[in-house]
């Protein structure tokens, strides 16, 4: 395991806690609505949007789970990142600006369910309900994932056991989440983007230039680490390029589109969101594969998920070394707070406000920050469990999400002819096969059930949009939404 940081490291963690409370405090003295807090007033240029996107898509999964994996299996996990970036591409052109345009105007929704209710009004509370409830089953799992990854780098550098780290980061990530909603979630989103993507870069150079001397002696073992399809069948291979059909339907992600400012900055937005992920994941897939090299010669550690935990303790100044285990805190955090928020905002937007149309904003953000504290006990609880790893959860929550919501907003944003009972039907059963598909046995039920049951509820939604009765007011709803004047804010962030 790594060693327990000393005090250079501490205050190089101390350091970057108190960036994190000085962003927090500035966020929160401009909160002043629940659209201030939902979405940042819709008020996000560019550069935050992109690097919020980033920052809360990749996770504790970009600096453990994936170099993990690359540590223990060589470069074949490399598919995971093609899939990955093929949808994150997707997800910018072709939902980003739509979803961007369909959520504007007087009425803009604040989130998924809000757009699913106004776009098929019929059965407006019914669809708010059913997406609320998969939103908060499926980032509990989500949320989970972040906690395990955080526990892990508190217990390895800390030496606490797991349990006391799991509450430890826990209490931070609900403090400054419930402070200062999504302008703090945002802006801290950048600080942290850029922290990881710097550490990912440095410590594989690093390591490299290492054992630069030595890489005679590792030849053999990196030839067939290196194999992108060593041990990969077709099967194999196409579930891990699965992974990309999950962007369409990350809440979380796409809470970025419908916050920005500028809809002619999308192309923009879009160039540095891919630079960061194709520089970040390329740094995360070297992680694990110097993380291999330097353990053939030195040992590595005994769970996989904290090799880079390990490369930056053996080769970094304990100031750099703080820094660097700070990145990793920021890649669960960055993910974390944004969960918490859409699925806090989703509780009280789409399930108290339908039914207590007179509350005030002020007493709805502070149900939304107790629902911070609701959502988290819940990931907390799953999460108690230290033999769950990162990946694993993460790759059931993204399936979850994905398979959930995906079709159904892709049906909404451009099916005319969709209908409230195909959303209904879609989301359950994308959401019903993801949990019930690992379950069976056989070579086919092997693949990521993503993939299964994306293609399940897209079919649902068509069947059921071809055969069932339209609905007039959906039909008109599409119109009005599509035909909305994406608004530009005068006050921009980055």
């Amino acid at each position: 395991m790594p060693a327990p940081i000393g005090v250079a490291e501490l205050s190089a963690f101390a350091v970057y806690l108190v960036l994190l409370a000085l962003i927090s405090l500035a966020a929160w003295r401009q909160t002043r609505s629940l659209d201030d807090y939902a979405l940042g007033g819709r008020r996000l240029g560019p550069t935050v949007a992109a690097l919020s996107a980033g920052a809360s898509d990749m996770s504790g999964w970009l600096l453990l789970g994936l170099p993990g994996a690359v540590y223990l299996a060589g470069l074949s996990e490399a598919w995971i990142v093609v899939g990955l970036v093929i949808g994150a591409y997707l997800n910018w052109t072709l939902v980003a600006p739509r979803l961007r345009t369909m959520t504007r105007g007087k009425l803009g929704a604040r989130t998924l369910p809000q757009l699913f209710a106004q776009r098929f009004p019929a059965r407006s509370r019914l669809l708010a309900a059913v997406a609320t409830a998969m939103v908060l089953v499926f980032f509990s799992l989500y949320t989970a994932a972040g906690f395990v990854a955080g526990a892990k780098l508190f217990e390895a550098t800390l030496a606490i056991d797991y349990h006391s780290a799991l509450l430890i980061g826990a209490a931070v990530i609900m403090a400054y989440t419930a402070a200062g909603g999504f302008l703090a979630v945002s802006w801290t989103d950048v600080l942290q983007g850029l922290l990881m993507m710097a550490a990912l870069v440095c410590v594989p150079l690093l390591v490299g230039a290492d054992l630069d001397a030595q890489t005679g002696q590792l030849t053999d073992q990196l030839d067939t680490h290196l194999l992108l399809l060593d041990g990969m069948g077709a099967l194999g291979i196409t579930s891990l390029l699965a992974w990309g059909l999950g962007y369409c339907g990350q809440p979380h992600i796409l809470a970025r589109f419908m916050a920005m400012s500028e809809q002619a900055s999308m192309s923009r937005a879009r160039a540095i969101g891919m630079s960061w992920m194709i520089t970040s994941c390329a740094g995360a897939l070297a992680v694990g594969l110097a993380g291999f090299a330097y353990a053939q010669l030195h040992g590595g550690p005994t769970d996989a998920e904290v090799i880079f935990i390990h490369l930056t303790q053996a080769m970094l100044s304990p100031w750099l070394a703080g820094f660097v285990l700070a990145a990793i805190l920021a890649a669960v955090m960055s993910t974390i707070d944004s969960q918490l928020l859409v699925a806090s905002t989703a509780l009280t937007d789409d399930v108290i406000r339908p039914f207590r149309p007179a509350t005030s904003d002020r007493t709805l953000m502070q149900l939304s920050r107790a629902a911070v504290v609701l959502v988290a006990g819940l990931g907390v609880w799953i999460a108690a469990n230290p033999e769950r790893g990162v990946l694993d959860l993460v790759s059931s929550a993204w399936a979850g999400l994905g398979a959930t919501f995906g079709p159904a907003l892709l049906a909404t944003l451009y099916l005319r002819q969709a209908n409230s009972t195909a959303i209904i039907a879609g989301m359950l059963v994308g959401g019903g096969a993801v949990i019930i598909w690992p379950l069976a046995t056989g070579p086919w039920f092997e693949v990521y059930e993503l993939l299964p049951a994306f293609v399940a509820s897209c079919a649902t939604i068509v069947l059921v949009s071809r055969f069932g009765n339209t609905e007039a007011c959906a039909v008109a709803a599409f119109d009005r939404l599509s035909a909305a004047r994406p608004s530009t804010s005068s006050s921009r962030s980055g």
